[in-house]
C-alpha cells in the first residue's frame, strides 16, 4: 500500500481553520473575496495545498497590517511567472512602506513605555509618602 503524494493532500474547512486558529467564517470570508478558492464537492469545501499556502500568506499579511487588497495583489504574484521586474518592484515598495509604518509604531510604543515608567515611578513615590 502506498501513501498519496504530498501534493494530493487536502483539508476540510474545519482542519484548515483549526490549523491556522481562525473561524470557519473567516475562511469563508476569504473565499467570498476570491483570495482562496477551494474545490466544491456538493456542499463540502476541499482545500488544496495552494489554498493552504494562500491562507498562510493572507494571515501573515494581516498580522503585518497589510490591507486585504494589498495582500491580494501580493499573493496573486505567486500565480504568475517569477522575475517580472515591475511585480518585484511593487512588492519591494509595499515592504518598504510597511516597514516604515512598523518602525514608527515601535518608536511610539517605546515612547509610551518610557512615559508609563516615569508615571509609575511618580505614583510609587507618592504612595510611599502617604501615611
Amino acid at each position: 500500500m502506498t501513501s498519496a503524494p504530498v501534493d494530493d493532500a487536502t483539508w476540510t474547512i474545519a482542519e484548515i481553520a483549526d490549523e491556522f486558529g481562525v473561524t470557519h467564517r473567516t475562511v469563508r470570508h476569504y473565499e467570498e473575496l476570491g483570495l482562496i478558492s477551494p474545490e466544491r464537492r456538493g456542499t463540502s469545501r476541499i482545500y488544496h495545498r495552494r489554498d493552504r499556502t494562500r491562507l498562510a500568506l493572507i494571515l501573515r499579511g494581516k498580522r503585518l497590517g497589510f490591507p486585504l487588497e494589498e495582500i491580494r495583489t501580493i499573493i496573486d504574484l505567486y500565480d504568475t511567472p517569477r522575475g517580472k521586474a515591475s511585480q518585484l518592484r511593487y512588492v519591494l515598495a509595499q515592504i518598504d512602506e510597511r516597514r516604515a509604518d512598523l518602525e514608527q509604531r515601535r518608536r511610539d510604543l517605546e515612547d509610551a513605555l518610557v512615559e508609563l515608567d516615569a508615571f509609575e515611578t511618580r505614583c510609587r513615590a507618592d504612595l510611599d509618602r502617604l501615611p
